[in-house]
């Protein structure tokens, strides 16, 4: 059990030193503008709030730099990896010493999402602007969809187990390695996570540290594709890694005690949503035709 904690601390600790080095060095080659404005602080901010609280940001963050125009759709999956890394790797610490899971299942789901968002980073980091408007569109609406289910109740019983073993612990680790590579086309882990982990009859708490050591592993792989190819707005990114740290630290104290109240927020993220995914595939719709964005 020791040596499962020992890797997971140890793989994040590395990941994020080796983010913050490659985003220097990106940073000094590339000479680009990184003064973030106070809109891209406040996505920040107020989306790692309620991902936090398990509701997820990146749609929402997508659904933002939709109606600002800003950045242009085609870096959008690279800015949302870069400015997340940081404020993942935060709440990560926080989550997984907080809430006991079985250690040797949090470290191989969390090792396999970082496996698959290495893969995914390879494949987005290279794919057309219209591919990319497809795909993430199409990642929206079924994230909507995953929320609407959480909300009306058609998700499994609540289950009490915080470990799993046999062929459930192969489930979730292969299916959390699809989870982190489709993190790279802008679907986050959290509503499919939670979804995964009820049908295999786990307690809903243990989905936290699960979902959170995912993306402190698979953010910064990803990232690292990100920043080697350019393909992110440097700017930006930075404001959603300033807001989304104090996000984070605001929103869990609160974690334990959501009660009924994230229903309705959810319901005000699946409009959110779904106008981000119908928003993405107009532009791939447009771009199609040879019509400007």
């Amino acid at each position: 059990m020791l040596s499962a904690t020992i890797v997971l601390y140890g793989c994040l600790v590395l990941l994020n030193v080796a983010f913050v080095a490659a985003w220097i060095r990106a940073a000094k080659s590339r000479k680009q503008s990184s003064r973030p404005k106070g809109g891209d602080v406040a996505i920040g901010c107020g989306t790692n709030f309620l991902d936090t609280l398990g509701i997820g940001n990146y749609a929402q963050i997508t659904a933002l730099f939709k109606l600002r125009g800003r950045p242009p759709d085609e870096l959008i999956p690279g800015t949302l990896n870069v400015g997340n890394t940081i404020p993942s790797f935060v709440s990560t610490l926080l989550f997984t010493t907080a809430i006991n899971v079985d250690p040797l299942l949090l470290t191989s789901m969390v090792l396999s999402a970082g496996a698959g968002a290495w893969v995914g980073a390879g494949i987005v980091s290279r794919l057309k602007q219209r591919t990319i408007q497809l795909f993430m569109g199409i990642a929206l609406l079924i994230g909507a969809c995953f929320f609407i289910m959480t909300n009306v109740g058609m998700l499994p019983p609540i289950g009490t187990a915080m470990s799993l073993d046999g062929w459930r612990f192969a489930v979730a680790v292969g299916a959390n390695f699809i989870l982190g590579a489709l993190m790279c086309v802008g679907i986050g882990n959290y509503a499919p996570s939670m979804a995964l982990l009820a049908f295999l009859g786990m307690h809903p708490i243990a989905a936290y540290p699960i979902m959170m050591g995912s993306d402190g592993v698979l953010i910064p792989v990803a990232s690292l594709g990100f920043l080697k190819s350019g393909r992110f707005a440097p700017d930006v990114a930075i404001g959603l890694t300033l807001g989304g740290v104090a996000g984070t630290l605001l929103a869990f104290p609160l974690v334990k005690s959501l009660g009924d109240h994230l229903t309705l927020l959810r319901w005000v993220v699946i409009g959110v949503v779904t106008y981000a995914g119908v928003s993405m595939l107009r532009s791939a719709w447009k771009s199609a035709r040879g019509v400007p964005v």
